[in-house]
């Protein structure tokens, strides 16, 4: 979007030099509509020409200087005046001067650090943008053009499967195991669930894929829980010694990579939440966190070092092959 000043007789572009064979992603935006723009990966080289149109060719532009930048940034909501810039770099075009006709600048920010994924969420929002800016002594002419970023891993080393016993003494007690604890975003999780006692009549049971946003630090934290997906397991009673199967497909659903303190400002994380409802409409629950990963469609070898960073950001959160003693389930009539 362009921001022009009063009296302003110039239109700015800003053009890629791969637009052409250069991929898209669909990204959404802050109203929740979502559109397309060009994908990057870290490392990758931004370049392209900054191109000025005079309106009227018999008038003259004067200016201050031209210039670009390359900027990633964090927005929080809540303090909107503020941006928090972890990418700033800036090439200077053009020396302060005049205009006489139309004419293009070319740039290149040369194998660009772009450390986090492009996210929009309810209370934050990371955005890599260009913007290029003719200085003038009254108006600036602005023009910014969005960019998307997505942050490609390795298949983890350590990729474990979480099995936890759970249960509410000598009423129930069930067994939950999950293939692993880290699935990249098209991925399918496998697990089952065994009935080893049941003394409360259970009518249903579900998986629910829940996304929680965390914003800022301190006493100005806000958490955002979404739930992404409900995946039902069962409907109608179980008996001991039963064994549900658990198929979950993740390629249908909108999710992003697991983000941990993005720049100190916001994570983002997922939980498989265990849901069991009785007859008496009591709910029972059991939440454990997942890993996600994006996984690169092509392994290039040029993704091979922004791959080795990625990889180095995955931390263990499941708790693996831990075993829980009975009454740990959550209360009844918990917070769902």
């Amino acid at each position: 979007m362009s921001f022009f000043g009063f009296g302003q007789s110039v239109e700015v572009e800003i053009l890629l030099n791969d637009a052409e064979s250069r991929k898209r992603a669909e990204h959404k935006t802050e109203d929740g509509k979502k559109e397309k723009y060009f994908l990057f990966y870290d490392g990758e080289t931004v370049s392209g020409k900054v191109s000025l149109a005079l309106k009227n060719p018999n008038k003259r532009l004067e200016h201050q200087g031209i210039k670009i930048e390359f900027i990633g940034q964090i927005e929080l909501y809540y303090d909107r005046g503020n941006h928090h810039e972890f990418v700033s770099l800036v090439k200077d075009l053009a020396r302060p001067g005049e205009i006489t006709q139309s004419q293009a600048f070319d740039f290149e920010f040369t194998h660009v650090e772009k450390p986090y994924e492009s996210y929009t969420g309810q209370n934050v929002k990371l955005r890599y943008f260009l913007r290029a800016t003719i200085s003038r002594r009254l108006n600036d002419v602005v023009k910014e053009m969005d960019i998307v970023v997505h942050t490609l891993s390795t298949y983890p080393e350590l990729n474990s499967s979480i099995k936890m016993e759970v249960g509410i003494e000598d009423c129930l007690h069930i067994e939950f195991e999950y293939n692993k604890s880290k699935y990249h975003l098209k991925d399918v999780i496998v697990g089952k669930i065994y009935f080893l006692l049941v003394r409360i009549k259970i009518k249903h049971m579900e998986i629910d894929i829940i996304k929680r946003e965390t914003t800022g630090t301190g006493p100005n934290v806000y958490h955002e829980n979404d739930t992404i997906a409900k995946y039902e397991i069962m409907d109608g009673a179980p008996v001991r010694g039963e064994s549900i199967p658990i198929r979950l497909f993740l390629a249908g659903y909108e999710l992003t990579p697991t983000m941990r303190d993005i720049n100190k400002k916001f994570s983002v994380r997922y939980y498989l939440n265990l849901v069991l409802i009785d007859e008496e409409e009591r709910r029972y629950f059991k939440q454990q966190e997942v890993v996600l990963w994006r996984k690169g469609d092509i392994v290039r070898k040029s993704m091979s070092h922004q791959a080795a960073i990625a990889s180095q950001r995955f931390e263990g959160t499941a708790s693996l092959g831990e075993v829980r003693t009975p009454s740990q389930l959550c209360d009844n009539n918990s917070r769902q």
